[in-house]
């Protein structure tokens, strides 16, 4: 049924959480995993405001991005699905459409919130604009909610 799966992630609690799900949807038949980091094309042009650590900084970040996504290629491979690996730099929302076309994916997995949550909204912006826009069927998973008692 769900053969293909798309996983766009932004490493954050709810993204490390969909890897779970993703693990589950093995027995559903599903064969293959997308794994998807997208660098919002905004944080770079911050970064690159400071132009005298931007280097630096961007090479620190592709490493830990590098690190983040080999640790999640393990766990699926070690489920036995075969595993793609995609960093793309431009509008999150943008890459992950168009890696869903491109790859004619079968399901989208995604947190419900990013790194830049606020505790105030309902979804994260570029989860409501998958939600609100994919053309294939969704899974997404919501992030652990702590109460302060």
């Amino acid at each position: 049924m769900f053969k293909k799966i798309l996983f766009p992630t932004d490493f954050s609690d709810a993204s490390q959480k969909a890897v779970k799900y993703i693990k589950q949807l093995k027995g559903a038949g599903a064969q293959e995993v997308i794994i998807l980091h997208v660098i919002d094309e905004k944080e770079l042009l911050v970064l690159s405001r400071a132009s005298d650590q931007y280097l630096q900084i961007t090479a620190h970040m592709e490493n830990e991005i590098a690190k983040d996504m080999a640790a999640v290629e393990a766990e699926m491979i070690a489920e036995g699905f075969r595993v793609k690996l995609q960093v793309k730099t431009g509008k999150p929302f943008t890459e992950i459409m168009m890696a869903a076309a491109e790859e004619k994916v079968s399901i989208i997995v995604v947190g419900s919130h990013g790194k830049s949550n606020i505790k105030e909204m309902f979804l994260g912006s570029v989860s409501e604009n998958v939600i609100r826009h994919a053309r294939v069927p969704l899974l997404v998973i919501s992030r652990e909610i702590r109460q302060d008692t």
